[in-house]
């Protein structure tokens, strides 16, 4: 049980495990948008301003087919969905007002929800081999499935593939964004070549995760004869 003792920073950091590059940073970010956060926002709003930052992001994409300049609009608005997205469940930690599988449930929908209207913005912005879209989402959901089978075997929910968690896919894509405004057709190259490169890393954890469910029947069938 955790004690009614522990600062706002430590049930901040204990509301998930991180492994990413800029968890540190993103901490004492987190920490301390959360101490200057008006009493009036409470997260379910956080998690709908997640939500209208993925619109932002189809919008820019959309209004982007017709002049690049407007793909700016979508680093913007993935800047709004971190906002919303990060804080959401670490502002009721802050708090110590923390709904666990309610925030949970609400944060796996809202995230899913997102990456479907992203992944539509993608396939009308790209001209040829729309396709890449539909993989995008495919590898993005499959991460998540990984991370739900991680969860239910191990006890351990983590949303990082690797050393990147969704911080740094959403930096990566937006500078790729940037990119796309001065060369034409990087965006498309990098979403092929990313998404293909997160269903490799899906495939290997999934791998991991199989094997930590074989240790854990392994173990289970040894506890029952005995």
């Amino acid at each position: 049980m955790e004690s009614k003792q522990s600062t706002p920073g430590e049930r901040i950091r204990s509301s998930r495990e991180r492994k990413n590059i800029l968890k540190e940073l993103e901490f004492k970010t987190i920490e301390i948008l959360c101490s200057k956060m008006p009493s009036w926002v409470f997260p379910d709003l956080l998690t709908a301003v997640g939500l209208f930052g993925s619109v932002i992001i189809f919008g820019g994409l959309i209004l982007g087919i017709q002049d690049r300049w407007w793909l700016l609009l979508s680093v913007f608005g993935f800047a709004v969905q971190w906002f919303g997205d990060s804080l959401d469940g670490r502002l009721a930690y802050y708090r110590n007002t923390p709904r666990k599988w309610y925030g949970w449930s609400l944060d796996i929908n809202a995230d899913w929800v997102g990456i479907c209207i992203i992944g539509l913005g993608f396939y009308f912005y790209f001209p040829d081999f729309k396709i890449i879209s539909f993989i995008f989402v495919v590898a993005y959901g499959g991460s998540m499935i990984v991370s739900l089978m991680r969860y239910k075997i191990a006890n351990v929910y983590v949303i990082d593939a690797g050393l990147l968690g969704p911080t740094e896919l959403r930096i990566i894509i937006s500078i790729f964004m940037i990119a796309e405004i001065f060369f034409p057709g990087v965006l498309q190259i990098f979403g092929l070549v990313g998404s293909a490169l997160l269903m490799i890393i899906n495939l290997l954890d999934s791998t991991k995760v199989m094997k930590l469910g074989d240790e854990r029947d392994i173990r289970e069938r040894k506890s029952k004869k005995n």
